[in-house]
């Protein structure tokens, strides 16, 4: 599905926030190549996993990570552009957590006009009453904000949840499943809820944490850390972090070629019958024959 190009009338309405998020962007070669790249591989993203239906509204999840700041400046540049027939909500789930910035995004998002809201629900309470201390609380604390998100998708008219997980987070989910849970998953670029009314989508999946991380610099984005609850992620998705930044440094491209294989998946190469039909395989002219008794 290719993406959609609009003309002036439906761009008008982010000019000024695009452009006032990018005013002070780096005006250096480096920069924009930079720019160009995430644009690029997010535009390849929403066009090969079907994304984009115009005229539809996706709600944007804002954590105040680097992450999800490249997603919104992303996706607005690409509207600013003409190439994103959508409008854009963006959303920040406030969860309780101690030391939380409350004042940090909603600034952030009003000096550069984008059309937001934040909701607060103390799921910090509810996460810290259930998961004894020591253990990592971001499990629990995804699934309840997850719900809370899909509830106000559904408030909010949007037809998708737009999340800002790269291709680091997918390839280490991938061998999370391999290594731990004994199955062939990673994370999809695009996927129904249970209720099958709200598209979750990550329009990043091609992009590189580095990447996103040196935008995130250069863009000078106000970065709230994700340690307020006093949870990290569990050690064996670190594990897999430094696995991989292994591999890339022994064999340079690795990531790239891991996440192409995602996409290049042989059913009759693997071992689940499920998957491909081997009873069905028949040799040429020989399996047709009876056999002799």
């Amino acid at each position: 599905m290719g993406m959609q190009k609009l003309g002036p009338d439906f761009a008008s309405d982010v000019v000024a926030a695009d452009f006032s998020m990018f005013r002070e962007a780096p005006a250096t070669v480096e920069f924009n190549k930079l720019r160009k790249r995430l644009l690029r591989l997010t535009r390849q993203a929403i066009e090969d996993f079907a994304m984009l239906r115009p005229g539809e509204r996706w709600l944007v999840a804002l954590s105040g990570g680097k992450d999800s700041y490249g997603l919104l400046s992303i996706l607005l540049d690409l509207k600013w552009r003409g190439l994103l027939a959508v409008d854009l909500l963006a959303c920040n789930l406030d969860q309780g957590q101690p030391n939380f910035p409350k004042d940090v995004l909603p600034d952030f998002l009003a000096r550069h006009g984008v059309s937001h809201r934040i909701e607060y629900q103390d799921t910090y309470s509810v996460v810290t009453d259930k998961i004894a201390v020591g253990q990592t609380y971001c499990s629990l604390c995804s699934r309840l904000r997850r719900g809370h998100l899909y509830r106000i998708a559904r408030e909010e008219g949007c037809s998708s949840l737009v999340l800002g997980h790269h291709r680091e987070d997918i390839l280490e989910t991938f061998f999370l499943n391999l290594f731990h849970g004994g199955r062939l998953a990673a994370m999809p670029p695009k996927l129904l809820n249970d209720e099958g009314d709200v598209f979750v989508l990550r329009p990043l999946s091609f992009c590189s944490e580095a990447d996103l991380e040196r935008f995130a610099g250069a863009m000078r984005f106000p970065i709230i850390p994700c340690d307020l609850c006093g949870s990290q992620e569990g050690l064996q998705r670190n594990a897999m972090k430094e696995m991989l930044a292994d591999i890339e440094q022994r064999m340079p491209g690795r990531k790239d070629t891991m996440i192409r294989a995602l996409a290049n998946v042989r059913a009759s190469h693997l071992l689940d019958p499920k998957a491909f039909d081997f009873t069905a395989l028949l040799r040429s002219g020989a399996d047709l024959a009876p056999v002799d008794a």
